[in-house]
């Protein structure tokens, strides 16, 4: 079907089945989100159950999950919480699908809600901690918030991953690298710029599910630097779940779509950092400061934003 014979048949169910009149701009609204962004979000489905090709799960559980990741991936947090997308995609699954479909329409949005970090967590009640982490294998990774100076305007690059967040590059350190080292290789292969570290802007960790490893689970740890680069065109490499690399003016950082750890963790303290190089390059000290102030408020306003709807923000 084209995507106006799906709103139509959407409008013929919803008269059959006594649908409320105020609930149709909502139901067009998810399927044209689900349909527009059917490629993207197939995509993410076959990350998180790379043993299901598509064609191989059930036409019930499929669609379901591109309404349910439309709505955790897409959807405003304050009209559906990422839970909420999650339970109710489950009840359809239970409802609609086999007896096996609530179990893997769960695993699959549950893979999806952890690497989105678990947004609304601490709503509600605590979640009880699965194992500690101290006696998890460790894994780490270094990346950097990348700056370059062109035509008297600073420019910062980063990377935008398939669930539709810009981030910071990063990647594994290898075996007989430092972490450093690890940050240069991996700015260099994902996005092709030559870096030099400035300074270590902090340390983030998270839990990763890895089948490989005893448990299944695994802490990653990222050093974060802020580096300088020529500004030289961005050319994106062939690390997985990345499909975009841009420079971006200053000022304009403050309306990305940032995770909310990378964020207030790496992405503020960065920029404050660079109000400090920017300070020393110059002779009067007091006016990069001035110029950098309402950049860094309009990131943490986005922050203060965040914090009070209980998620993020999209584009």
């Amino acid at each position: 079907m084209t995507p106006n014979e799906a709103v139509g048949r959407l409008v013929d169910y919803s008269a059959e089945f006594g649908a409320r009149d105020s609930d149709m701009p909502f139901m067009k609204q998810l399927l044209g989100a689900a349909i527009a962004k059917q490629k993207e979000i197939d995509e993410v489905i076959v990350r998180a159950a790379p043993e299901w090709p598509l064609d191989r799960i059930a036409a019930i559980d499929r669609n379901i999950l591109r309404l349910g990741l439309t709505e955790l991936l897409f959807a405003d947090r304050e009209q559906v919480p990422a839970k909420v997308a999650i339970n109710e995609a489950i009840e359809l699954a239970k409802t609609f699908g086999s007896a096996s479909s609530g179990r893997f329409v769960n695993g699959v949005l549950g893979a999806v809600y952890i690497e989105l970090g678990e947004p609304g967590k601490n709503e509600g009640t605590a979640r009880k901690k699965a194992a500690a982490t101290s006696k998890m294998p460790v894994e780490e990774l270094a990346g950097a918030v990348v700056y370059a100076e062109h035509e008297g305007e600073y420019y910062l690059a980063f990377v935008h991953d398939i669930f539709g967040h810009w981030t910071i590059s990063k990647g594994k350190v290898e075996h007989g690298e430092d972490i450093a080292q690890g940050a240069i290789r991996e700015i260099k292969e994902e996005m092709n710029l030559d870096i030099e570290i400035v300074e270590e802007l902090g340390v983030n960790e998270y839990i990763a599910n890895d089948s490989k490893v005893h448990g299944g689970k695994k802490k990653k740890r990222v050093t974060y630097f802020l580096a300088k680069s020529p500004f030289t065109e961005v050319r994106l490499g062939t690390s997985g779940g990345l499909d975009d690399a841009q420079w971006f003016p200053l000022a304009s950082v403050g309306d990305l779509n940032f995770y909310d750890d990378s964020l207030s963790k790496i992405v503020i303290p960065a920029i404050k950092a660079l109000a400090k190089v920017r300070e020393k390059q110059t002779d009067d000290p007091e006016k990069p400061f001035e110029e950098q102030k309402p950049v860094e408020n309009r990131v943490e306003s986005h922050e203060a934003r965040m914090e009070r709807r209980g998620g993020r923000r999209h584009r």
